[in-house]
């Protein structure tokens, strides 16, 4: 995995970070960290995008933020354990790793974007 990923990777989670303080935020200190983990979040996906294809990249985004917050949910906030839930974000895991395995080295960084 090159750096850009990583990019994705670390923006992916801090966007877990910013979903989960818009529903548990109660406080200014906690709004705070709520923007400051959107700033992060937003900084890393706008570096990756500049070299990678931005489609892929998105739902390679989109995708870890969604597992990420579902499975935080349960695991720190207690929320119910439902399988079928499970089960879809397993599948939707499964998609975004078969995008990102399908999309070519050569296909990653754009013209005139810098490694």
């Amino acid at each position: 995995m090159n750096k850009h990923w990583m990019k994705v990777f670390v923006g992916a989670f801090f966007e877990v970070l910013w979903v989960i303080g818009l529903k548990h935020s109660d406080g200014f200190l906690d709004w705070i960290g709520t923007i400051i983990a959107i700033t992060i979040s937003f900084y890393f996906l706008i570096l990756a995008g500049k070299s990678l294809p931005v489609g892929t990249m998105y739902i390679v985004f989109v995708g870890l933020g969604t597992a990420g917050t579902v499975l935080s949910e349960i695991v720190i906030f207690n929320e119910s354990f439902d399988l079928v839930k499970i089960a879809l974000i397993l599948l939707l895991l499964f998609g975004v790793i078969g995008l990102k395995i399908l999309t070519k080295e050569d296909d990653q960084v754009e013209k005139g974007a810098v490694s």
